[in-house]
C-alpha cells in the first residue's frame, strides 16, 4: 500500500474548516465584476452588434458559427448521435423529469373563504427562462438536461440554454430535455443578452445555472431586469464518514469533485484517526491513475480533513459549513441525516454517491454554494413558477370596514375612502 508522507487534505482543528465564502473568497473578483459591468453595459446599450463582437473576441467559436440554433437544428444533431447515447439521454432525462413532475405535482394551489368571497393562490410559470451550460473544460450535457428540463416541467413557454461550445451531445441533450432554441455564446456577452435582449433574442424572466466568474459576475449586475437561481462559487463535496466507511469509494468521491476545478473544495469529517489515514493512502493511490490528476491535486491542496470527537462537533461543523454536497457513509454518520438540514444536496450511504446525483438520479445538480445553503436550495420547478393570489368578493362590507378603520390608522385617507365606497 502507498504511503502518504505529505498528505494530500490539510489536517485542520474543526473550527478552522471552512468552505466558499466562508473562507472570504468570493465567487469572482473586483477586477472580474467591472470587466462584467462593461460588457453587459455594452449589450444592453447596442445589443445584438455588442454581442456578435464580444463572441468573436471572447468565445472560441469559428466565425461562421450561427449565434442561435432553433429546434429543428437541435433535433437534426440528436438523430445525428448514436444509438446508445440518444438512449442514455432519454433515460437520464426521463428521471430528471419525473422527479421534476413529482415536485410540481406537490405544490397545491389554495383556495380559502374570506368574509364576502374567497382568496387564494395560483402557482403559474413564467413566460420565459434561459440556463447557462458551461463548457470551459469539458462539454456538460447533463447541466443542458438539468436546466431545461425543470424549467419546461414547470410549463414555461420558451426555454433558451446558452453554450459557448456547439458540443453535439449537449445540442442533443438540448432537444431532448425540450429547449426551443440553443444561444452559441458564453461569458457575460451571452447572460447579458438573455436579460436585454440581442436581435433574435428576447429578454428572458428568469436565467439559471453556473458558470465561470464572469458568468457569476454578469448575473449578478443584471437582477434589476432578470430573475437568477443563485450565484454558483467553486463546488463543494463534504464526507462525514464512519469507522465502517469504506475508504476507497471515499476517496474516489472526493477526486470526483476534485476534478471539476482546481478551485473545488472537497472535505472530509471523520470520528476516528484510522479513517482519516486510509482515506489519505486511497487518495495517494488513486491520484495519479487520473488523467485529470493535476486539477484535482490543486483542487485537494484547498480540501481539509477533521477529526470529530463527538456526533455534536459533527453536526455542528456540517450546518456551519453548509455545504453544496453532504455525503454520509457508515452507521454512524448516516444516523446524523435527519438532524442536518443546510445543505445544497444530500447523499446518504456509500451506495449513493454524489456521481450519481450529477448525472441525473432525479434531484438537480445546480445548487447551492459557498455556505448559501443556509437559505437558498438547488434547482428546481419552484425557479420557474411564481405564487400569484387573488381576491374576488360579492359582499365587500366587512373587510372595507376594517380595511377603512386601518386606513384612518395609518393616516391614508383616500385608502379609507376607497373603503367607505364599499360599506
Amino acid at each position: 500500500m502507498t504511503s502518504v508522507t505529505t498528505p494530500l487534505l490539510r489536517r485542520l482543528a474543526p473550527d478552522a474548516a471552512q468552505l466558499g465564502s466562508a473562507s472570504a473568497r468570493a465567487p469572482f473578483s473586483k477586477t472580474v465584476l467591472e470587466g462584467a459591468r462593461e460588457i453587459v453595459r455594452r449589450v444592453a446599450k447596442d445589443g445584438l452588434d455588442a454581442l456578435l463582437e464580444l463572441r468573436a473576441r471572447y468565445d472560441d467559436l469559428a466565425p461562421d458559427t450561427p449565434l442561435l440554433l432553433e429546434r429543428d437544428a437541435l433535433e437534426r444533431t440528436f438523430n445525428s448521435r448514436p444509438a446508445a447515447e440518444r438512449a442514455l439521454l432519454e433515460r437520464t432525462a426521463d428521471r430528471i423529469r419525473r422527479f421534476a413532475e413529482a415536485q410540481r405535482a406537490a405544490l397545491l394551489d389554495v383556495e380559502i373563504p374570506v368574509p364576502g368571497g374567497r382568496a387564494g393562490h395560483r402557482f403559474l410559470p413564467l413566460e420565459s427562462a434561459a440556463g447557462y451550460v458551461p463548457a470551459g473544460r469539458y462539454p456538460l450535457p447533463s447541466s443542458a438536461l438539468m436546466n431545461a428540463i425543470p424549467a419546461r416541467t414547470a410549463g414555461v413557454a420558451r426555454v433558451l440554454l446558452a453554450t459557448p461550445k456547439p458540443d453535439p451531445t449537449t445540442l442533443a441533450a438540448a432537444f431532448v430535455a425540450g429547449a426551443d432554441a440553443v444561444l452559441l455564446a458564453g461569458g457575460a456577452q451571452a447572460i447579458a443578452a438573455l436579460a436585454y435582449g440581442a436581435g433574435p433574442i428576447a429578454p428572458v424572466d428568469v436565467i439559471t445555472g453556473p458558470g465561470n466568474a464572469w458568468v457569476t459576475a454578469a448575473k449578478s449586475l443584471v437582477t434589476e431586469r432578470v430573475a437568477i437561481d443563485g450565484l454558483a462559487g467553486p463546488s463543494e463535496l463534504l464526507v462525514i464518514a464512519g469507522p465502517d466507511a469504506n475508504p476507497a469509494w471515499i476517496a474516489a468521491d472526493l477526486l470526483a469533485q476534485a476534478e471539476h476545478d482546481e478551485l473545488a473544495e472537497p472535505g472530509l469529517l471523520a470520528f476516528d484517526e484510522g479513517t482519516l489515514e486510509a482515506v489519505e493512502r486511497e487518495l495517494g493511490r488513486q491520484l495519479p491513475l487520473l488523467d485529470t490528476r493535476d486539477t484535482a491535486a490543486r483542487a485537494l491542496s484547498n480540501g481539509f480533513a477533521v477529526l470529530v470527537d463527538s456526533d455534536a462537533q459533527a453536526l455542528e461543523l456540517s450546518e456551519r459549513l453548509a455545504p453544496e454536497h453532504l455525503q454520509l457513509v457508515g452507521a454512524r454518520a448516516e444516523a446524523l441525516g435527519p438532524r442536518l438540514a443546510r445543505y445544497g444536496a444530500l447523499f446518504v450511504g456509500e451506495r449513493s454517491g454524489e456521481v450519481l446525483g450529477d448525472y441525473g438520479a432525479g434531484p438537480n445538480h445546480v445548487l447551492p454554494t459557498g455556505g448559501t445553503a443556509r437559505f437558498a436550495s438547488g434547482l428546481s420547478v419552484l425557479d420557474f413558477l411564481r405564487a400569484r393570489t387573488f381576491l374576488e368578493l360579492d359582499d365587500a362590507a366587512e373587510l372595507a370596514q376594517d380595511s377603512a378603520d386601518l386606513a384612518r390608522l395609518e393616516g391614508l385617507s383616500a385608502h379609507a375612502a376607497a373603503a367607505d365606497l364599499r360599506l
